[in-house]
């Protein structure tokens, strides 16, 4: 088919079909189509330099993070939180041990029958491998290990790196729900996860419902965990929306929104023993 005009053959006539066109395309409004679609070209993101995790994380400390996830058989949930109680409060005394529980909880709404622990070794890779070793050798946590295990259909676990722009996580009362936001990210999307979100922490800080956020090094691979407080989901719902009052807040989502594969979100609830109340 022609543009301007289409052309057939019928017998020995030919037969011309005029096609209209309008005469102006429409135009975009000053405030409106038209900013939106300047939005889609105005953010540069340099090429990287470095790996991810010297350009994003915390260079004052040399914490390192891991994150565990126990799936627990339902009847025997108040026996784990006790049983795990007690042993997390003996390493997290223990000068020996060069690590400390940042927080546990059990997922209200998410995956259900189901503990989450944060852990912090203070000293980086070096640490956790200390611990390691003398777990081996420490026969009342070998124990404690044969008899978490009965209580557990599965468990799984990613070690993690802190945002720099995000605030150290510390021990907090309560009492507080917690929110963890779990995002997979696109490979190669990092640096630019971290670019704008280093702008837009500061939208989510008025009721100091920042908790901390983190960025996977081994296990599941481009995954970011937020972690939020807040005193109930009515609170959540609040903090959330005033969020989107602020002006640049819906600009940070747009450009965050296109790295992400997929999401979720789990409510949690801390555990008696846990530093985050």
């Amino acid at each position: 088919m022609a543009t301007a005009a289409s052309v057939w053959a019928k017998g020995p006539k030919l037969y011309r079909l005029s096609v209209s066109r309008p005469q102006a395309t429409r135009r975009f409004s000053e405030n409106g189509d038209k900013g939106w679609l300047r939005s889609l070209f105005v953010h540069k993101v340099d090429a990287r330099k470095d790996a991810h995790s010297n350009l994003l994380s915390k260079k004052e400390t040399s914490h390192l993070y891991k994150i565990q996830f126990h799936d627990v058989k339902p009847e025997c949930l108040e026996a784990y939180n006790s049983l795990e109680a007690e042993v997390q409060n003996k390493l997290h005394q223990d000068q020996d041990y060069p690590c400390e529980v940042v927080g546990s909880w059990n997922t209200w709404y998410g995956e259900q029958d189901q503990a989450v622990h944060l852990w912090r070794y203070t000293g980086g890779y070096p640490a956790l491998t200390e611990c390691l070793q003398k777990l081996r050798t420490n026969k009342e946590y070998l124990e404690f290990q044969k008899e978490r295990a009965k209580m557990l259909h599965s468990r799984r676990n990613q070690l993690l790196l802190e945002f720099s722009f995000w605030n150290e996580p510390t021990p907090r009362p309560g009492p507080n729900i917690y929110e963890m936001r779990t995002y997979y990210l696109k490979p190669g999307t990092m640096i630019e996860w971290g670019n704008h979100w280093a702008r837009a922490i500061k939208y989510r800080q008025d009721n100091k419902e920042a908790v901390g956020g983190f960025f996977s090094q081994i296990g599941d691979l481009y995954v970011v965990h937020h972690f939020w407080a807040y005193e109930s989901l009515q609170s959540r719902e609040e903090t959330r929306n005033s969020a989107w009052l602020k002006d640049g807040w819906d600009i940070n989502v747009f450009h965050t929104v296109p790295l992400i594969r997929s999401m979720e979100c789990r409510i949690m609830i801390p555990i008696k023993s846990s530093p985050l109340q």
